[in-house]
């Protein structure tokens, strides 16, 4: 069993504050995450609001949940019961009054927009917020950061069920099944009427684009669908955390900068296996392997550095760089992301380095061994990458 790195901050933020909200998408290890909560608190509750058994108990919510005061109550994928959240505002308040400031609530949920916009609404001053991801590399390869063992889980991608899978044919059939339920059960159950073929169509194309410009229009033309209505299936598939929008850097640099936002799928499982990818020798020889890399590398290190601002540079004179991190002490830190042994870097990477005033500048590359480049480029694998930003405040 793996140890998620997001436990610690867990139990921290359940002592300061009297709700936590946790969110991440489905089979990320959300509800393995709170049951392993529920052990430190025996007198805890656990609900799954998907069974109707549990969503009957809550007929009467205020009259349910203040009689079990002095205890932490768990509702799993809150999202299905919204009017919950003015219940549960008032509920914190009489069990503050009473001498109750912390550990009273634990909301797990899959659609973050939902439970953002709720939660900001609802409970302002009253909850803290966590995502948490599938695996990362920090998580399962602490001990065994080789090549091989990157390469591993950058393939199957890091929901648990997929990375622990017996062979990686196992591995692709449930990345499968899980990609087919999301789009015939999950996000019909949130409410959108969006054809299920359309949305597949539209992830998988977002997967051969992997780290592309955006561009609205190229993919409505191909699906024969308006771009505001493309805009609006990519919210969603953001809202569910499955695919990020990385936005451009937008400081003032003096220069003709590139505006329109990169998309990635969050995982590279889910990229390889929307493509047909099963194993390692079928993603090299694709055409995404450069980007699905990329992808991977910068899903690490935003995870690993989440209070950090995240965007990419790029000027329409050729000066880019993949990842620009600025974090709140108001350090700077370019990162380059490269799928060979024996990278190499472009002028333009050195001068969007001074253009954004790096003081910091890193290579991220599947090496076993950091080594320096001239004018101070640090090559490393991710996890030493990901373990170096999370030090950073």
């Amino acid at each position: 069993m793996y140890t998620r790195l997001a436990q610690r901050t867990l139990s921290d933020l359940l002592e300061q504050f009297p709700a936590v909200v946790l969110l991440g998408p489905r089979q990320a290890g959300k509800t393995t995450l709170a049951l392993a909560e529920k052990k430190r608190n025996p007198n805890a509750l656990y609900l799954d609001l998907e069974l109707p058994s549990a969503q009957r108990q809550l007929d009467d919510p205020e009259a349910f949940l203040l009689a079990h005061a002095n205890q932490l109550v768990i509702l799993d994928e809150v999202q299905r019961l919204p009017d919950l959240f003015n219940v549960l505002r008032g509920v914190i308040d009489l069990r503050r009054r009473n001498g109750e400031a912390s550990r009273q609530f634990l909301l797990l949920g899959s659609a973050s927009g939902v439970l953002l916009q709720q939660t900001s609404e609802s409970l302002a001053g009253r909850v803290a917020q966590l995502e948490l991801t599938p695996f990362q590399a920090r998580e399962v390869l602490q001990g065994d950061a080789t090549a091989n063992a990157q390469n591993a889980l950058w393939v199957r991608g890091g929901f648990p069920l997929s990375w622990m899978a017996a062979n990686n044919a196992q591995s692709l059939v449930w990345r499968e099944v899980f990609i087919t339920t999301y789009l015939e059960k999950d996000i019909p159950a949130l409410g959108p009427r969006i054809p299920a073929t359309t949305l597949r169509r539209l992830w998988t194309m977002l997967a051969h684009n992997q780290g592309e410009l955006l561009d609205q229009s190229k993919l409505a033309s191909a699906l024969a669908i308006s771009g505001q209505t493309v805009g609006r299936y990519i919210d969603l598939l953001c809202d569910l955390m499955l695919v990020r929008r990385l936005t451009a850097w937008s400081g003032n640099a003096g220069k003709r900068l590139v505006r329109t936002p990169k998309v990635y799928v969050r995982d590279s499982g889910i990229v390889h296996a929307l493509l047909g990818l099963q194993d390692l020798d079928a993603v090299l020889s694709h055409p995404v392997a450069g980007a699905s890399w990329e992808g991977f590398v910068i899903e690490q290190l935003i995870t690993a550095a989440p209070h950090a601002q995240a965007s990419f540079y790029r000027t329409s004179h050729g000066a880019e760089v993949d990842l620009v991190l600025e974090f709140r002490s108001g350090k700077t830190w370019v990162i380059e992301i490269k799928r060979s042994s024996a990278p190499t870097l472009s002028k333009g990477f050195y001068f969007a380095a001074a253009d954004v005033g790096a003081v910091r500048k890193l290579l991220v590359a599947p090496v076993d061994q950091p080594f320096p480049m001239k004018d101070g480029v640090e090559v490393m694998n991710p996890v030493m990458a990901a373990n170096m930003v999370s030090g950073q405040t």
